[in-house]
């Protein structure tokens, strides 16, 4: 089984195109049992960490709703992330009231400190990790890329609501991973994911501190639906090594906990 914890749709106002068709196509060609989407669409800010124009804006509201109609049609497959916007909206009466009413296919809140600009521990985020503390959500979120995503600043929202798993996505984009392998053992409610994250690195992290700390994710189908395979340039995928390699360099338990049992527990998924 494998269960794939940061999948997208939406993004097109920073440049990508992930459907809900994709995301489907994706998993039944490469074996992907059940994912954990997000709607990129509540993006606040470009690459360059600009906002958006106002009319390229879309609530979190109305980025919520696309993903819940898509984890309704497809609950055996497809369970729902909210993504936030802290930097313009905050957090909304409108907001938890989606939330409350479809708490059995939602499973987490994303943060994405790089597309709003503000780090896990700013006071526009932390009605956020109250809210998951109340419903029992887990919260992912980007970590690298600009100093509010940090993974330190994850591990300090860790540190102040200690009920809740916090999930280091990237474990440090564009980094060598070094800072996110060392937070990974200062809070036991602290998770990494393989996200554009070398084998090397999840070998390490469980050979450091087992193999209950680091889950499955991909941001599938952010290079199309061959993400799990190749770059549009048709460059071999590091997640290629996920599926064929690194079963015969870990144990058997371990390489499940990987890739679904951890997710299952983590999230409160149930199959």
């Amino acid at each position: 089984m494998i269960i794939d914890t940061h999948v997208h749709i939406g993004g097109e106002a920073v440049g990508f195109h992930m459907t809900e068709q994709m995301v489907l196509e994706s998993m039944e060609k490469y074996h992907i049992d059940y994912a954990l989407v997000s709607n990129g669409d509540a993006g606040e800010m470009t690459h360059k960490q600009e906002l958006l124009p106002e009319e390229m804006q879309i609530t979190q509201e109305k980025a919520l709703k696309r993903v819940l109609a898509f984890a309704r049609q497809h609950p055996e497959k497809i369970g729902a992330t909210v993504w936030v916007k802290p930097y313009l909206q905050g957090l909304t009466k409108e907001l938890e009231n989606m939330m409350q009413e479809n708490l059995d296919i939602i499973y987490a809140v994303k943060l994405h400190p790089f597309h709003s600009d503000t780090s896990p521990t700013d006071e526009k985020v932390l009605p956020y990790l109250s809210l998951a503390e109340k419903y029992h959500l887990a919260v992912v979120s980007h970590t690298g890329g600009c100093e509010a995503a940090d993974p330190v600043h994850l591990y300090e929202a860790a540190k102040l609501f200690p009920k809740v798993p916090f999930v280091m996505v990237h474990m440090g984009l564009g980094t060598n991973n070094r800072e996110a392998l060392d937070l990974l053992g200062k809070a036991d409610n602290l998770y990494g994911d393989t996200t554009w994250v070398p084998m090397s690195t999840t070998i390490e992290a469980i050979k450091r501190y087992g193999s209950k700390k680091i889950l499955f994710g991909s941001d599938s189908p952010i290079d199309g639906v061959d993400t799990y395979f190749c770059n549009p340039k048709g460059e071999r995928s590091l997640y290629q090594d996920y599926f064929h390699v690194l079963p015969e360099k870990i144990s058997e338990d371990a390489y499940e906990d990987l890739m679904y049992r951890n997710a299952m527990e983590v999230f409160g998924i149930s199959l």
